[in-house]
């Protein structure tokens, strides 16, 4: 009986074949072809290294724009992002949040139309800009009151202080989806983020780090293209589609598997 030939040396044999060699040039012995995605380009034989790994593909890319105390932004953050969060791995899903809202409020209180959930910007000729110059300091007026307001900001500042995405989501989490945002933020941190001071987060909510956050908040929401009619508002890979947006709402999970690719 012949001796029994190891795959490999089947595997470097069929590579450095008559024909199937490699491109004129290639500077790198057979047994290394398939050793890295750059050899195997420079040596024009990354079909026959199916060992490879392939490229990773670039995460979905969400952005929810929202308020600390609309009724609909709350369920979202909590039913669909957070559980989606949670079930992805981190290279599928890269989340922005952006806790400000809508930028303009009624004078008096609006009027809910239909059924929908969803905290609608309002318009009307008599509105009060929710950002305002008082004194030579920036002053905000949120659509849910002053309470608002201070749980947009006490976010805001979290995501400042704590810098990491997976450490200050879910306090964030926790303070959305509790009795109040504005009052469980030492409970929260003790459960979820303990290494967290929460002097700092409070220092920044009273002093010119918690304004400037807002402000840049307020410009980015400024921005959006098209403006946004209502909060939530969702964009996807930088876009905003009313189908975008049902989507999401539908199932967070099944879009962002579909898109990731």
């Amino acid at each position: 009986m012949a001796p029994a030939v190891p795959l490999a040396v089947l595997a470097l044999a069929a590579l450095a074949a008559p024909g199937l060699g490699a491109a004129p040039g290639c500077d790198h012995p057979a047994h290394r072809w398939c050793s890295s995605r750059d050899i195997a380009a420079a040596c024009q034989v990354q079909s026959r290294c199916p060992s490879l790994p392939h490229p990773a593909a670039a995460p979905v890319e969400l952005s929810l724009y929202y308020e600390s105390l609309c009724p609909a932004c709350r369920e979202f953050l909590v039913l669909k992002l957070f559980p989606t969060w949670l079930l992805l791995p981190e290279e599928m899903l890269s989340i922005t949040l952006v806790p400000y809202g809508n930028a303009q409020v009624r004078s008096r209180p609006s009027r809910r139309r239909g059924r929908s959930r969803r905290c609608r910007r309002p318009r009307s000729d008599r509105l009060v800009p929710q950002e305002r110059n008082v004194s030579g300091k920036l002053d905000f007026e949120c659509q849910h009151g002053p309470e608002e307001c201070l749980g947009n900001m006490m976010e805001a500042c979290l995501m400042h202080e704590a810098k990491n995405f997976s450490t200050y989501f879910p306090v964030i989490f926790c303070l959305e989806s509790g009795s109040s945002v504005t009052e469980n933020l030492e409970a929260c941190l003790k459960i979820y983020a303990p290494e967290l001071d929460s002097g700092r987060i409070a220092a920044c909510v009273q002093g010119d780090t918690g304004v400037a956050l807002m402000h840049h908040n307020a410009q980015v929401t400024e921005a959006l293209e098209p403006p946004h009619q209502y909060v939530p508002w969702i964009t996807v890979n930088g876009k905003h589609t009313d189908e975008l947006q049902a989507l999401a709402e539908a199932s967070l999970l099944g879009l962002v598997c579909h898109l990731y690719q």
